[in-house]
């Protein structure tokens, strides 16, 4: 047991969302955990089958969130991790509706099923540091008390602040049971494939120009870890959960041996429209705004209370740099079609920057 916890695991816990890589990985570590009775994945879908082999230790059951009541009640579940959140509208999927669908109202729907559990001891909830938002008029370090100075752009910060608005009127209905709340910097990681992993991929990184953010991450491995931790111990409140230490865009750049393309900071949606119709991943605001002003949280509580500190920010991404170095990328008519785009994106930007002057 860590300095920061304490003994008694749950005996039956419920995740959210284990169709999806995060859910999976979560779920078959609580089910190799000795100290737990039983792991029950809920997704409404069918996982993918790459992940059956993971999952063989987990009991999956296909369920929308919003009959999830019935299931706690019945099975005497004693913890529920919620991590089925979508952190990206996605056109097949239904876009920014389904989107908020989800993440918003499929978190209201638990919730409601967990104030209705007479058992439940535990909750444990995703969160990201887009609680905080972007904007130049932000603090150089967030802590976990630091209110965001403007409402996210962006559709997931914005979700964010609503889960997490939630998730406080639960713990006010509900002060029996020990809810945990994890801001977590973007993943990345030797295994992790994420908007940004695939934005650090392209040959050719779209930048603004003149703008250097200071960017923070957290290894794919030591967020399952402080998940696990979040289950098989007590640790009420709410944490930032990032990787000490920075790097700034340009040096991620450098890093990953890509070439920066500094663009107009009007254009840079433009160039990552561009990036999406490639098939590099799905941008939105969020990414956006995050590579004009960066964010770093303080992740000090985190490791007093549960004596354990992530690897670093740099150790981390040249962990993900020495997994996918030497892969191919792209074709070469791909990667000559990006660069035309991009200049043409330029220039454009350029023309109508004289155009108003």
């Amino acid at each position: 047991m860590t300095p920061g916890g304490t003994s008694g695991a749950p005996g039956v816990v419920v995740v959210t969302g284990v169709g999806r890589y995060l859910g999976a990985h979560v779920a078959a570590r609580l089910a190799a955990d000795p100290r737990i009775e039983r792991v029950i994945g809920v997704d409404p879908a069918t996982p993918n089958p790459e992940l059956d082999d993971l999952l063989s230790g987990v009991e999956r059951v296909r369920l929308d969130l919003d009959s999830l009541g019935g299931l706690l009640v019945d099975l005497d579940v004693d913890a529920v991790v919620h991590l089925a959140l979508v952190t990206a509208p996605d056109p097949q999927q239904g876009g920014r509706s389904a989107m908020k669908e989800q993440n918003v109202i499929g978190t209201m729907q638990l919730l409601a099923a967990c104030q209705r559990a007479p058992r439940l001891r535990k909750l444990v909830v995703r969160s990201s540091t887009a609680a905080y938002g972007v904007s130049f008029r932000d603090p150089a370090v967030f802590t976990e008390e630091t209110e965001p100075r403007e409402v996210p752009r962006g559709g997931f910060g914005r979700d964010i602040l609503d889960i997490e608005g939630y998730v406080r009127g639960f713990r006010r209905r509900r002060p029996d049971v020990t809810a945990t709340v994890l801001r977590f910097a973007p993943f990345i990681g030797s295994t992790a494939d994420t908007t940004l992993t695939r934005y650090f991929a392209q040959p050719v990184v779209p930048t603004v120009f003149g703008r250097d953010p200071r960017l923070q991450f957290v290894h794919f491995d030591d967020a399952l870890e402080v998940l696990h931790r979040s289950v098989a111990e007590e640790h009420p409140g709410t944490y930032n959960v990032a990787g000490p230490g920075v790097l700034s865009l340009s040096q991620a750049i450098r890093r990953a041996g890509r070439v920066a393309v500094p663009v107009l900071e009007p254009g840079l949606a433009g160039v990552a429209a561009i990036a999406r119709s490639m098939g590099f991943g799905r941008y939105g605001l969020d990414q956006v705004d995050l590579f004009v002003h960066g964010r770093v949280v303080d992740t000090t509580r985190l490791e007093r209370e549960y004596g354990y500190t992530p690897r670093s920010t740099a150790a981390a991404f040249d962990d993900f740099i020495r997994a996918h170095h030497g892969g191919v990328v792209v074709t070469r008519d791909q990667l000559a079609t990006a660069e035309q785009l991009v200049l043409e994106g330029i220039r454009q930007v350029r023309a109508a920057v004289r155009e108003r002057s």
